[in-house]
């Protein structure tokens, strides 16, 4: 079973190796990180770097897609038309097309959520209702026929092991689990908006949108969203 993970400039480095890490221990999986070209792509720390092993070329019909989202080049990725276009290619044959955290937002301007049910980062939820998803923001995994979206970065495992139970059925399932001892007790109980405070929202929030300043996204939203009202037109 051929996986192909979507790396690109500035992703978000757990919303790929997360479900990399559990999706690996399936039997014959073939994990690619897939991306423009084979070399080095830098994640949005700026200081961890991550290999693309095969071109979008290379990986013309994968069974299982993955996109993850990014803190500072979600919108620059989404007006990628080499990927956005490849994503509409191969989601015709995939077993299942995936995302992590803001890759919906990918998803979505590749014309894949529109209509389907989705989640994704609690920040940018308002957004992928506007790209003609609906939101599901309390949910942390949503499946939508072969479409299958997980909430912000550690949701990624979480997916990771959903699929393996969907693929390979429960028991293999909480082997990989059990292998990996994905057993979490956070110390704190304020992972999602329902449960944290209001301070603690207000500067998590305001962090985001810091980390979130990137010139290029400034230039690559309204491309995005100019192609869509062309697209609504001529539909």
């Amino acid at each position: 079973m051929q996986i192909a993970i979507v790396l690109y400039p500035g992703l978000t480095a757990l919303d790929a190796i997360g479900p990399y890490e559990v999706l690996n221990l399936m039997p014959d999986a073939e994990v690619r990180f897939v991306g423009a070209e084979p070399g080095p792509v830098v994640a949005d720390s700026g200081v961890l770097f991550l290999g693309v092993t095969h071109s979008y070329a290379e990986t013309p019909a994968p069974d299982i897609v993955l996109v993850p989202g990014s803190s500072a080049a979600t919108a620059t990725a989404m007006a990628d038309k080499e990927l956005t276009g490849w994503l509409r290619r191969v989601h015709e044959t995939a077993t299942w097309t995936t995302s992590v955290c803001s890759g919906a937002l990918v998803l979505a301007a590749a014309g894949i959520l529109d209509g389907v049910p989705a989640t994704t980062h609690w920040l940018v939820q308002p957004i992928l209702g506007k790209l003609g998803a609906e939101p599901r923001p309390d949910e942390r995994i949503v499946r939508s026929g072969k479409v299958a979206t997980a909430a912000g970065v550690s949701a990624g495992i979480d997916l990771g092991l959903w699929l393996v139970g969907e693929i390979c059925g429960p028991e293999r399932a909480e082997i990989v689990q059990l292998t990996i001892e994905y057993d979490p007790r956070p110390p704190f109980d304020a992972g999602h908006p329902s449960k944290a405070g209001e301070q603690v929202r207000k500067k998590a929030r305001a962090e985001l949108l810091r980390a979130g300043a990137n010139p290029r996204e400034a230039i690559a939203i309204p491309q995005v969203l100019w192609r869509r009202a062309i697209g609504a037109y001529r539909a």
